[in-house]
């Protein structure tokens, strides 16, 4: 491990993880180095996972499964590819993808950014219970199954069953649906959306594009209320 101008560096080709990832915790009750800087992450799974501080790590490129999860106040990003499960129950703070994402991204996550500057895998915001995700990309099947709420914005285009089973997230989405989920219906987009959707995308730092562009999708609240002619 080495300090330069302030940022600590840490070297996973010669640092074991876990005590990258001890390091880290300890921030939490007290002093120690604010800005991180992890090379050689070659893929390793649960990188800076379980964070809560008000840090910067930047993990210099590919990571594996479950990189920067239950994060909570930290500021990560990934500067390559994330394997399943980034940002999984995510409580606040911000990860960044600058490459793709694989499945399960964000699953979970009660609150936070996760920004995606690639294209995200399947089930992407599973079970998504208040955090905001925008995907630069495109996202795969069965997005938002199960999301309770919080929003995604999607600036490509969504694969099929979007939204199965899902309550009250908001979905945006730029391009194309290959299909809805159950209970899943196109919805008007109301100013309300259209600022929630403006400050995402100005979050991300996404500019030049149009919220007019895009189409909001949500529950359609059939699911809600139980219904004898649903268990046949």
């Amino acid at each position: 491990m080495a300090t330069s101008a302030a940022i600590e560096v840490v070297d996973l080709a010669v640092t074991p993880l876990r005590d990258l990832n001890q390091r880290l915790h300890d921030l939490a009750a007290g002093a120690g180095p604010r800005s991180w800087r992890v090379v050689n992450p070659s893929g390793a799974h649960n990188i800076a996972c379980g964070l809560d501080a008000d840090i910067e790590v930047v993990i210099e490129g590919h990571a594996g499964y479950y990189c920067a999860g239950m994060n909570k106040r930290a500021t990560v990003r990934i500067t390559g590819t994330a394997g399943q499960g980034v940002a999984e129950n995510m409580m606040s703070g911000r990860v960044t993808v600058d490459g793709n994402a694989s499945q399960a991204a964000g699953a979970t996550a009660h609150g936070g950014l996760l920004h995606i500057r690639g294209d995200a895998s399947s089930r992407c915001g599973i079970s998504l219970k208040g955090a905001s995700i925008v995907v630069e990309g495109s996202i795969g099947h069965m997005s938002a199954f199960m999301a309770q709420t919080g929003a995604i914005v999607v600036c490509g285009d969504a694969a099929d069953a979007l939204g199965d089973s899902m309550y009250e997230t908001h979905i945006y989405v730029r391009g194309t649906v290959a299909g809805l989920g159950a209970d899943c219906i196109v919805k008007e987009l109301r100013d309300f959306h259209r600022a929630e959707l403006a400050g995402l995308l100005e979050q991300a730092g996404i500019t030049g594009v149009d919220v007019a562009d895009f189409t909001r999708y949500g529950s359609a609240r059939n699911l809600y209320t139980f219904k004898i002619d649903n268990t046949y």
